[in-house]
């Protein structure tokens, strides 16, 4: 076990924990943030998506040890009240339907939108396409991306 200084949505975290320990069960177990859904385990589905930096990543397979001093931002630091663009465009455009992916796929695409703040509609689909939703909402995703890019 080893001891870890996590800066995750602006607040320092010390936590103690495997070197190999998966960040999604840090943020999940060790620290009770349960915004970032586990899906698949694998890096595959997108559910555990965080922003490391302002980079999108697979909470699952980023392994703690390898987060280093870059900040995290989960779902619940996007906004301080649900009031983000994207967040905004996810409820206009009525994406949720069981809800289960939607934290993963407002931070990739946050990830998106901070690389790239007007993409095109190729360019979403692109970036989002590693994002599964059983519901199969990719229409509203897409449209609410579009209304929250500038």
């Amino acid at each position: 076990m080893a001891n870890y200084t996590l800066t995750i949505n602006g607040s320092q975290h010390q936590v103690e924990a495997s070197e190999d320990m998966p960040l999604l069960w840090v943020i999940r177990d060790l620290l009770d943030m349960k915004g970032t859904k586990f899906g698949c385990g694998q890096g595959l589905c997108g559910a555990c998506t965080v922003l490391l930096g302002d980079t999108a990543l697979r909470s699952c397979s980023l392994r703690v040890s390898e987060v280093g001093e870059q900040g995290i931002t989960t779902i619940e630091g996007l906004s301080q009240n649900g009031d983000h663009p994207l967040q905004k465009a996810w409820t206009a455009h009525i994406v949720p339907q069981c809800g289960y992916c939607q934290a993963g796929q407002i931070m990739n695409a946050a990830g998106l939108l901070k690389r790239n703040p007007s993409p095109s509609e190729d360019e979403i689909e692109n970036a989002m396409a590693g994002n599964l939703c059983r519901c199969g909402t990719y229409n509203r995703i897409k449209e609410a991306i579009l209304t929250a890019s500038t």
